[in-house]
């Protein structure tokens, strides 16, 4: 399951992100926010970033304006690896050598039909292991204790 969510600024692209998922078959949990109406980003990125952690949800999306503010959020959490993601081919990277578990994009600086492909190629892409990659994800989460 794929836990979603938004604040204001990407709230129309988390609803399109919703039928693409359908369309994909994938199964998700929308967590918020549920209209254009101002809101905290910080709220929405921890509830999204706590699922993820918590291990019942495969990977997560969240959508800013940006993509920035929501990405230093969820990489607060122990555990989060969230990767802003502009194209195609760093979507799929952030996955094969970072095994980024959530993908942060920003709905005013990229288009939609740009992000649904890097929604799309961030989903389907799988870590490719190998110890190099092990070792460095293995040290990201050991900085989280300076």
């Amino acid at each position: 399951m794929i836990a979603i969510g938004s604040d204001h600024a990407g709230y129309e692209y988390k609803e399109q992100l919703k039928k693409l998922l359908d369309e994909m078959g994938k199964s998700y949990q929308d967590f918020g926010t549920n209209s254009p109406d101002s809101v905290d980003y910080p709220d929405i990125a921890r509830l999204v970033s706590k699922a993820v952690v918590s291990e019942k949800f495969i990977r997560g999306i969240l959508i800013c304006g940006t993509g920035i503010g929501m990405s230093i959020v969820a990489n607060k959490h122990k555990g989060i690896r969230a990767a802003v993601c502009e194209s195609v081919a760093s979507a799929k990277l952030s996955r094969e050598h970072n095994d980024a578990n959530i993908l942060c994009i920003g709905a005013r600086t990229i288009e939609w039909e740009k992000a649904s492909e890097i929604i799309k190629m961030f989903l389907s892409t799988p870590f490719s292991g190998g110890e190099r990659h092990m070792c460095r994800i293995q040290k990201i989460h050991s900085l989280t204790n300076l």
